[in-house]
Order: structure tokens, then C-alpha cells, then sequence
């Protein structure tokens, strides 16, 4: 009898250089990675699912393939790029300019030039319907069907392949806008539809409107790449469903996500947090920082009780998002950032980036200005050698001969001083970041771990630990990859919302239990009907406010019926945590709610990992020995592989550790151990 095939699960993560594909099968994890294709994505996620076969899971049929799980950056590049659909909006009589007026933020506050972005959709493709609903849903104007129909016929004589449809005060009542959708669809209008009652169904008109017309301008673009993708994984006798990262930390089905591409923007990112968190918690860390540096950036992150952070106030490009996502802080700091000296003679480093053509000059690929990677190159932490992306040798003299022309001689220092100076600057915008997500919010970095991953992180990870008082630092096995194992360890989530603005004393809990009632079925409805029982779990929560307040706090609430006994406690919660994050509270204030929200999530089964280690001691480990520049002094530093190290070994710094993707410096003073999983649990300050 033929044995059956050995399952595996796949996750893919595109990046601006190489498309990243993590496969496990029977607990083993194997990386593949293959050159992006930005004009089209899809082209290197299937080139890189078919390598991965043959390279790492010894030629297992495509049938036993349970998981394809997948991080895209299209709506993020879109959104960045102002590449979207030909797009048009229909909104209430009187409110054609809301995406034109926004907020009354401002960028910079005393900037007399400051602008405000482009509006997603030209005023010559917003157009008005005649309708009014009050602030409770009841009708106050009817539709007017001819004004709709008067929209069509404008629509006859435009290209428009995406239409969004956001009306007053929906949230509380669909009908108009599902009327609007009906008309134009039996006018004949071919287009793809947006609604607000389904994108996002909440209060302040500019955020609601601002969703419902970029969810409309990515539709058409994600759903031809997913369909692309989709083809393509047929095509190689794929069945497994495609799943794709939302940015809520949680990934849903392709077909899905095409209807709500808006949900995607953080999903590359997302899935590294995700995993971050999972590995932080399987070394008892339940409350972390992650930091996620790569070629031109760095994402930081919060992990609390073993969730990341979410926000509902992000922004991606000039577009606030309201959204719920996990909360990411963006700097322009990564391996490729250039360092530069500005008028007023003073060293910078990024936000522009060498990228990956032609990249740092260490790569060997024609780069001339000084990077963030070169400094370490200078530095000892890098080595050169290692590279191999280059199409022709560097040397150390070459690297330190452009660092000395573009930094060294104009700043009257020698080349070390330079690329030290380099990294420092290049922390203290990283340690602002972690200062921003973690001191700002009201929580101490010394009680929190850092987990450190990407290409750069883990070789910073340890200096800013020092510098901020953080006493340990996880780098994982996999930290070079590690947003596409994210895809693998991430549960199934949906998650649904509607503002019901009403004072709290006004409610009735029996209404409010209701409409909780309602989401968790049509939640369900979303998750399929294999969802499995003793995996499911639905999480509510309220947004609740001081009444004249124009901000509110998001309450989780217990996982019981919703009673005016329970109301009190809830109300006790909000001002415990409006002391805890603005360092006052009114109890004696009325409260509001404003918004229901419930997610859904089905846990799935995070795959078994085999022994990751090695079987050397420390010295057997060792690969090289070089001299490596700590502040002001040089220090003959061992390198040692660190695939070879054994679980449990113990290596006092300083020390280089190289691995496949990432290198992880341990500094002088710091102690690094070896977990069975491949992690490096490294105590900063002992």
C-alpha cells in the first residue's frame, strides 16, 4: 500500500527585493527565496511555490499541501503609488467635497504652505443623489430614484470601473444605499460596488467616505491579481484555499478579502508581528516590543498579554485609516538607508535608500553612497565576503575609500568615527520609534523583551535594548523570513463594527446584546460552516467616550451576557483606562457609547517545529576571528555559525552570530543562549 504523503503548509511574503516562501512539513521549516516581480506579484509567489517544492520538501505532491497562506503589498504599493481604478463616488446631496475638506489637522501646524493630499476621487467623479436620513436612521428626505438614475446616465460617459457609495448616517440604516447599488445596477452601470454599510459602518463622515472610495479604487486591481494568483495555484494542482494576511493580525479567504481589499494594507508587516508575538509567548514573554528592519525601513510594534496592539488611527501614505489594524510605527531606517550631511554640516542618516539596485556598497552591485550595512562592514559586523548578491569583489579599502570621500573627510573624522557616528544616528531614530510605542502609550520598555527580526534588526537590537534598559532581546531562528512564518502560525479572524451614538444611560442592553447576537451569526456565515466548535471564539467590545468628547477608548468586554450590572463594571474599566492612558479621568462625567465592535476568530493548530540546533559547543562553532568596533574601543570578536550551536549553549559577548538572512551582534557585557527552537535569548544588562 502507497503511504499517504507528508502534509505541508506554505506561506509566502513579497517584498520590494525577493519574495519570500516558508514551508513545514513534519515540524521542519525551509526557506525558499526568489527575486520579486513588482510589475507582477503573482509571477514570483508561484515561481517561488514551485522552487520550494523541489528544494525543500523532496518532491511532496501539491495535493498534500494544506495551507497556502499569503502577506501581499499590492494595496499598500497602490495606495503609496496612487495606482488605483478609475474610480467614482455617490454621497448625499450637500456632501460631494468631504474627501476635498478632510480634517482640520494639519500636517504641521504653523506651516502657512502646508496641503492637504489629493482627494482618492477628481470632483468630476463625485456625484449626489438626492436622500437624507437623521442621526438615528429614520428617513427624513426619500431617495429620489430619478436623481440616481440622473447619476447613471453621467456614469454612461465615463470610463469608471469602481463605484463607491457612502450616504449620511448609513451605519444606522443600509436601505439607501442598497437602493443606489440596485438602481444603477438595472441602468446597466458595469462596474464593481463599494458600500459604506459594508466597508466600514461608522461615525465621521471624512473616515468613512475616505474607506469606501479607496476600498473602490483597489477592488478592481487586488481582485485581477488575486484571481491571477488564484489561476495560477490551480494551474499547478493546488487545491488548499488561498488565505491572505489582513492587517488585523488575522488571514481570511482570498474571496473575501477581494471584496474588502482595504483590509490588506499592513499585511506584510502584520505577519511578522504575529509571528514575533508567537515566538515571544513561547518563551514566556507575554508583553513585547518587535522590531521588524529591513533594506529601507524599520516597523516597530506592541505586545500585550500576548496580543499586538491594534489602532484605529494609522495612516498609510497621507491617508488616515480607521481601520481596526495592528499598531505599526514606520521610520525610514533599514540596511540600505544613506548616510549624508545636511546644510547645516551635521550627520544624517536616511530616510532615502540605496534599495536593492544597486544597494549598499558592500553588496558589490555599483553602489557608491555610504549605507547603514557599510558602517557595520567598517565596523567588523559585517562581513563583505558573505555577500553573495555581488557581481564583482569589494574590498574593505574599497568600502572605506567612498565612506571617507561622502562622510569622513567633509566631517574632519576618521572612517570608524563616521560609521559609528552612522549608527548611532540611525538608533536614535530607532529608539524614538520604540520610545514612541512603548513610553508615549504609558507602558516601561524595562519590562517588556525585544524581539528583533528582518535582514538589519537583530544587528541593532542589542544597542537599543542597552540605551532604553530593556533586559532581553529574542532574535528568532528565521529572523530573516520570519514575516512569512507569521502566515503560518496566524488564526482565521473577521471582524465587524457599527456606531450606534447613544448616551450610555439611554441604552437598552437587550438591543445592544441583539445586534451582538446578529454579528456573531453572519460572522460565522464568513468563517464557513467547518468552523471548528472548540476552536471558535467571538471577543466584543465598545467604544465608549466622555459625552462632548470627539475621541474614544475601545472596552473589551467579558464573555457574558450584556446586563446593566456588567455596564457598571464596564464603565469602572473605561475610566481605569482613561487614567491609565491620559493620566486623568471625570467619573462623575456621563458616558456614551459610539461603537460595537466583535471579532471572530477560529485558532488553528501553530505547526509542531522540530530541533532547530546544531550539535557544537561555542569553540567548536567558531568560524572566524576579527576585530569588531564597540564605541570607542576594538575588541577581537569570534563569529560563530549559528546553525552549528547546540541547544542550551551559553556565549558570552562580544560575539558575532552569523545565519542564513539576518546577523546578530551580541555586545560586550551581554550573554546570549541557545533555544531547541533556534532562538537567541540574549540578557542585555545582567
Amino acid at each position: 500500500m502507497t503511504p499517504s504523503p507528508t502534509p505541508w503548509r506554505l506561506g509566502v511574503d513579497v517584498g520590494g527585493t525577493f519574495t519570500d516562501v516558508v514551508t513545514v512539513s513534519d515540524g521542519a521549516i525551509d526557506v525558499t527565496k526568489t527575486p520579486s516581480s513588482p510589475q507582477d506579484p503573482s509571477r514570483a509567489v508561484l515561481r517561488g511555490i514551485e522552487e520550494a517544492q523541489v528544494e525543500t520538501t523532496g518532491d511532496t505532491p501539491y495535493t498534500a499541501l494544506e495551507t497556502v497562506a499569503h502577506g501581499t503589498t499590492v494595496a499598500t504599493n497602490a495606495v503609496l503609488e496612487r495606482d488605483w481604478a478609475d474610480t467614482a463616488l455617490i454621497t448625499t446631496e450637500g456632501f460631494r467635497d468631504v474627501l476635498e475638506i478632510g480634517r482640520q489637522a494639519r500636517p504641521t501646524m504653523y506651516d502657512l504652505s502646508t496641503s492637504k493630499p489629493d482627494p482618492i476621487i477628481s470632483r468630476d467623479r463625485r456625484f449626489e443623489v438626492t436622500e437624507r436620513l437623521d442621526e438615528r436612521g429614520t428617513v427624513e428626505t426619500p431617495l429620489a430614484v430619478e436623481s440616481v438614475e440622473a447619476v447613471a446616465d453621467a456614469l454612461e460617459t465615463t470610463d469608471v470601473d469602481s463605484i463607491a457609495i457612502a450616504l449620511l448616517f448609513s451605519f444606522e440604516n443600509d436601505d439607501h444605499e442598497r437602493q443606489v447599488k440596485t438602481v444603477l445596477e438595472g441602468a446597466g452601470i458595469d462596474a464593481s460596488f463599494s458600500l459604506s454599510c459594508d466597508v466600514h459602518p461608522e461615525i465621521r463622515e471624512y473616515e468613512r467616505t475616505l474607506l469606501t472610495a479607496l476600498n473602490a479604487a483597489l477592488k478592481p486591481r487586488v481582485d485581477t491579481y488575486i484571481g491571477n494568483l488564484e489561476a495560477g495555484l490551480d494551474s499547478l494542482g493546488i487545491t488548499a484555499q488561498l488565505q491572505i494576511m489582513q492587517s488585523n493580525g488575522g488571514i481570511l479567504e482570498a474571496t473575501q478579502v477581494r471584496e474588502q481589499p482595504v483590509r490588506t494594507l499592513l499585511s506584510g508587516p502584520a505577519a511578522g508581528v504575529q509571528a514575533a508575538a508567537h515566538i515571544a509567548a513561547s518563551h514566556g514573554f507575554d508583553t513585547a516590543l518587535t522590531m521588524d528592519m529591513g533594506g529601507t525601513s524599520c516597523d516597530v510594534s506592541l505586545v500585550r498579554e500576548g496580543t499586538p496592539v491594534r489602532a484605529t488611527d494609522l495612516e498609510i501614505g497621507e491617508y488616515p485609516i480607521a481601520l481596526p489594524m495592528i499598531s505599526i510605527h514606520t521610520i525610514g531606517a533599514g540596511g540600505g538607508s544613506i548616510g549624508w550631511i545636511d546644510d547645516g554640516g551635521a550627520l544624517r542618516v536616511g530616510p532615502r535608500s540605496a534599495g536593492a539596485m544597486p544597494g549598499p556598497i558592500c553588496y558589490g552591485r555599483g553602489g557608491t553612497e555610504p549605507t547603514v550595512s557599510d558602517a557595520h562592514a567598517i565596523l567588523g559586523r559585517l562581513d563583505p565576503d558573505s555577500f553573495e548578491t555581488g557581481e564583482r569583489d569589494v574590498t574593505q579599502t574599497h568600502i572605506e575609500g567612498l565612506v571617507a570621500d561622502k562622510l569622513a573627510e567633509p566631517l574632519e573624522m576618521d572612517v570608524e568615527a563616521a560609521a559609528a557616528g552612522m549608527l548611532e544616528v540611525a538608533n536614535a531614530s530607532m529608539e524614538r520609534a520604540l520610545r514612541v510605542m512603548s513610553v508615549e502609550r504609558g507602558y516601561d520598555p524595562r519590562s517588556f523583551a525585544l524581539v528583533a527580526f528582518g535582514g538589519a534588526g537583530p544587528l541593532h537590537a542589542t544597542a537599543l535594548a542597552e540605551s532604553l534598559e530593556i533586559p532581553t532581546v529574542l532574535v528568532p531562528h528565521s529572523a530573516g523570513v520570519l514575516s512569512a512564518l507569521g502566515l503560518l502560525v496566524t488564526d482565521r479572524i473577521t471582524e465587524q463594527s457599527t456606531s450606534m451614538v447613544r448616551r450610555l444611560e439611554e441604552i437598552d442592553p437587550t438591543d445592544i446584546e441583539a445586534r451582538f447576537e446578529r454579528f456573531e451569526r453572519e460572522s460565522r456565515e464568513k468563517l464557513g460552516a467547518d468552523v471548528d466548535p472548540e476552536r471558535f471564539s467571538f471577543e466584543r467590545a465598545l467604544d465608549l467616550r466622555y459625552v462632548g468628547q470627539s475621541f474614544d477608548l475601545t472596552i473589551e468586554l467579558p464573555d457574558e451576557p450584556l446586563t446593566p450590572a456588567l455596564l457598571e463594571r464596564i464603565v469602572e474599566r473605561f475610566h481605569a483606562e482613561h487614567e491609565r492612558r491620559y493620566g486623568h479621568a471625570a467619573p462623575e462625567e456621563s458616558l456614551e457609547v459610539v461603537t460595537l465592535r466583535t471579532r471572530t476568530r477560529e485558532g488553528i493548530d501553530p505547526p509542531a517545529l522540530t530541533d532547530r540546533t546544531g550539535e557544537s559547543g561555542a569553540a567548536d562553532a567558531v568560524t572566524d576571528e576579527r576585530p569588531v568596533q564597540f564605541e570607542d574601543a576594538s575588541h577581537e570578536t569570534p563569529v560563530y555559525d549559528r546553525t552549528a550551536l547546540a541547544a542550551d549553549v551559553t556565549v558570552s559577548g562580544p560575539g558575532i552570530f552569523e545565519g542564513a538572512g539576518s546577523t546578530t551582534v551580541l555586545r560586550p557585557g551581554q550573554t546570549a543562549r541557545v533555544e531547541s527552537d533556534g532562538t537567541l535569548i540574549i540578557e542585555v544588562n545582567e
